[in-house]
């Protein structure tokens, strides 16, 4: 009989232990809240940034060589999030600093070394004249 009991003991003990142990309060804050007006003004003046990009002729010509026209960026601009058209106007002011002509040099180099690969690859003759 002693032995039964000990073991309901032991097996009481250690279930307690986990549920005493294993129990902690939740913790709760308050959340600091956003003025709409502050983001929609933070949103506008990042669109006026992407606008000013998108109106360098470097970056028309080469919209117009992916296929896209105003309206179709015109539209994907409204259907961004706050976060991705805030990302996107940091980006937009590399291109309206001009960024550097290292960047632009190794990705020509990258390119045509991507090209050259390519065409052997397919069996094809490179011919400069």
């Amino acid at each position: 009989m002693i032995k039964y009991l000990r073991k309901r003991a032991i097996v009481l003990t250690v279930a307690s232990a986990f549920f005493f142990v294993n129990s902690a309060p939740a913790l709760a804050s308050l959340v600091e809240s956003k003025h709409t007006l502050e983001v929609s003004s933070q949103r506008d003046q990042d669109i006026q940034k992407i606008q000013r990009a998108l109106e360098s002729k470097i970056v028309q010509e080469k919209l117009k060589a992916y296929g896209l026209t105003k309206e179709e960026i015109q539209e994907k601009l409204s259907q961004l999030s706050d976060d991705q058209i805030h990302m996107l106007a940091k980006a937009s002011d590399k291109v309206l600093a001009g960024g550097d002509g290292l960047g632009v040099a190794i990705g020509v180099v990258v390119l045509l070394i991507l090209i050259v690969i390519l065409l052997k690859l397919l069996n094809k003759e490179i011919i400069i004249r």
